[in-house]
C-alpha cells in the first residue's frame, strides 16, 4: 500500500509523491530565490547556524553570554554573525534593554520555533542515510 501524505490547508502535496508540492513555484527549472526551499536552506546556512537554533530551541530566552557558553567552540564573531544572520531571516528576535550594563538578549520568533520539526526531519534523513550502505554494495551478505 502506498504511503499516502497528508497536506495541510493551502499547501497541497501529490499524493503518493511526497517532497513534490502543487505549488507553480515547485515548477521551476532553476534556482530562484522565491523558492521556498531555498528561503528555508538560506535562513540555516553556515557552519553552527543550526546548533545555535537547537540552543535557542531548547532554552526560551538567552543572553549572549550564556549562548557563547552553551557552545564554548564556537567563536564570538561567528556567534554574532550567525545571530545577525537569523535576525534578519525572521528566526530570532533581538532584544536590547537598556541600563548598564545594556543587556541584550536572543529568543525565536515563532516562525523560528516552526524550524524545530524541520532539524528534526533533517536529523532523520542524515541517520538513516550513515545507516545506508555504499553505493554498489549490496545489502546482503555474499553477493
Amino acid at each position: 500500500m502506498a504511503h499516502r501524505t497528508v497536506s495541510q490547508a493551502g499547501q497541497g502535496v501529490r499524493e503518493g509523491r511526497p517532497g513534490l508540492p502543487d505549488d507553480p513555484r515547485a515548477r521551476v527549472v532553476a534556482p530562484s530565490p522565491d523558492c521556498p526551499v531555498e528561503v528555508t536552506l538560506a535562513a540555516l546556512r553556515g557552519r553552527w547556524t543550526t546548533l545555535v537554533v537547537r540552543e535557542l530551541l531548547a532554552v526560551d530566552v538567552y543572553a549572549y553570554s550564556e549562548l557563547a557558553a552553551a557552545l564554548p567552540e564556537l567563536s564570538d564573531k561567528v556567534l554574532a554573525e550567525r545571530l545577525a544572520q537569523l535576525t534578519a531571516a525572521g528566526v530570532v528576535r533581538r532584544t536590547r534593554t537598556p541600563g548598564w550594563p545594556p543587556t541584550v538578549t536572543y529568543r525565536l520568533t515563532p516562525h523560528g520555533r516552526e524550524l524545530g520539526p524541520v532539524l528534526q526531519a533533517l536529523w532523520d534523513w542524515g541517520a538513516a542515510a550513515l545507516d545506508v550502505p555504499e553505493r554498489g554494495e549490496s545489502s546482503r551478505s555474499g553477493v
